[in-house]
């Protein structure tokens, strides 16, 4: 459970400046519905003295980021330009006295959207498809400018809190070692290093990975032969499987969707995404997550199939 504060809740329950503003002459989009947030900032600057007038929002997206939102809009009316740029992801969560950790990466989402209506005032291109090797997470489109910014305003030293801050890696996994590679030269210039990923224990009551690892090697060259690997039984693989999506449904939840297991036919296992999974336009790299973390966690090759496709098979 997530501790909120009360400032938190108010501007989640009595949102500042919510709606279109149609005298808007800067708008900055960040975000994607279809991945659970998205956010459509519109100011109106006045030209001669370039003070924001006004600032309004639409927010798609959980509490934390409604909240990030409507803050960020009392925070920078009455401020020029400039000093409107000077507002980082920090200054909003400092302003709502906190935000959980895992929901810090709505406060940079509203950061990003500031210096995107900016960007379209002043007539400048605010790049958010990424060139080739710039993209770093491709189911939440972070690219490394925005894990860089992200790590140097909240002085981020672990893969986990750039996750919690970006989103960066929340999903297939798959970026990590990008994210910590980026991480690490990041932190080499401020004379600081990479903080290790804490392993985590198995679930209790279930069938850990230790379980199934390898004997040490025996002292004998009879024994010394390669030993076939511990055949898990079909209600070990289950557990297996069933606490594998209990620990990616919490990423899968901060986007407003959901996973549960179906059947399981063999090498097939067969899940259902529900929420903002359901029709999302990046299902198909949530599936591909899910796969991986699977193989991974059982030793073997399994398909993961959406639930809608058994018939079929």
């Amino acid at each position: 459970m997530w501790n909120y504060s009360d400032k938190l809740k108010e501007h989640f329950f009595n949102p500042k400046n919510a709606g279109v503003l149609e005298e808007a002459n800067a708008v900055g989009e960040v975000g994607s519905i279809s991945c659970g947030d998205a956010l459509r900032l519109m100011l109106k600057v006045e030209p001669e003295t370039q003070v924001i007038q006004d600032a309004r929002f639409q927010t798609f997206g959980c509490g934390s980021a409604i909240a990030s939102s409507s803050a960020l809009t009392e925070m920078i009316i009455g401020k020029t330009v400039d000093e409107a740029l000077q507002v980082t992801n920090k200054d909003i969560a400092d302003y709502l006295e906190g935000l959980p950790p895992e929901k810090m990466h709505c406060s940079v989402m509203g950061a990003e959207a500031l210096r995107a209506a900016i960007a379209n005032y002043r007539g400048e291109e605010w790049v958010d498809d990424h060139e080739e090797g710039e993209l770093i997470c491709k189911c939440f489109g972070v690219d490394a400018a925005m894990i860089e910014r992200a790590v140097e305003v909240n002085a981020l030293t672990t893969l986990e809190q750039v996750t919690n801050y970006t989103k960066a890696g929340a999903s297939c996994k798959t970026c990590h070692e990008k994210i910590e590679d980026l991480l690490e030269s990041l932190l080499a210039k401020q004379g600081k290093t990479l903080e290790p990923v804490a392993a985590k224990a198995p679930a209790p009551a279930m069938v850990g990975l230790a379980d199934i690892a390898p004997l040490a090697a025996p002292a004998s060259p009879e024994a010394a032969k390669p030993v076939p690997a511990k055949k898990l039984s079909n209600v070990q693989r289950m557990q297996i499987v069933i606490a594998t999506l209990e620990e990616m449904r919490p990423y899968l939840k901060q986007d407003g969707g959901d996973v549960e297991l179906v059947d399981i036919d063999g090498k097939n296992i067969y899940v259902r995404l529900s929420g903002a999974c359901s029709g999302c336009q990046m299902a198909s790299v949530t599936i591909e997550g899910i796969q991986t973390k699977l193989v991974e966690k059982l030793g073997e090759l399994v398909r993961v199939i959406p639930h809608t496709m058994m018939a079929a098979e």
